[in-house]
């Protein structure tokens, strides 16, 4: 893909999907900041978890919710590559990289599994308003 084609795909993802770009863009900043300054929450157990699964979970309904808004008809494809596939692929890559290309965050399977479950709720989320317009 040549450097016009891809800020092209840019401009239109942002203009037709701008929250859903901007969860992404999100998701992409978090996940390589090098640190986060303690809070409160740093006791609760499992803390990092849920954030992953509300993380993917919440761009996925975005994701769905912006479609559903653009879209009569469901497009079961285009929702399966980008919402389904696309996304867990996503959280997949996120932890590869954070594995063997920073050296202040690591890459672990528990990250991953907490992705996915966070796009499967967010896939079930959408299809539950898809079902109810």
């Amino acid at each position: 893909m040549s450097k016009t084609h891809f800020f092209h795909f840019l401009h239109f993802s942002f203009r037709k999907y701008p929250l859903s770009t901007c969860c992404l863009v999100l998701i992409g900043l978090l996940s390589f900041t090098p640190f986060f300054p303690e809070t409160p929450f740093d006791e609760v157990q499992f803390m990092d978890k849920w954030t992953h699964l509300v993380m993917y979970g919440g761009t996925t309904s975005v994701i769905w919710w912006e479609y559903l808004r653009h879209h009569q008809q469901l497009d079961k494809r285009k929702l399966v590559l980008w919402a389904l596939l696309g996304m867990i692929i996503l959280g997949g890559i996120v932890e590869l990289l954070q594995a063997y290309c920073t050296t202040t965050r690591s890459g672990e399977w528990l990250d991953f599994y907490a992705d996915t479950v966070g796009v499967l709720l967010g896939n079930a989320i959408g299809l539950i308003w898809y079902k109810m317009r």
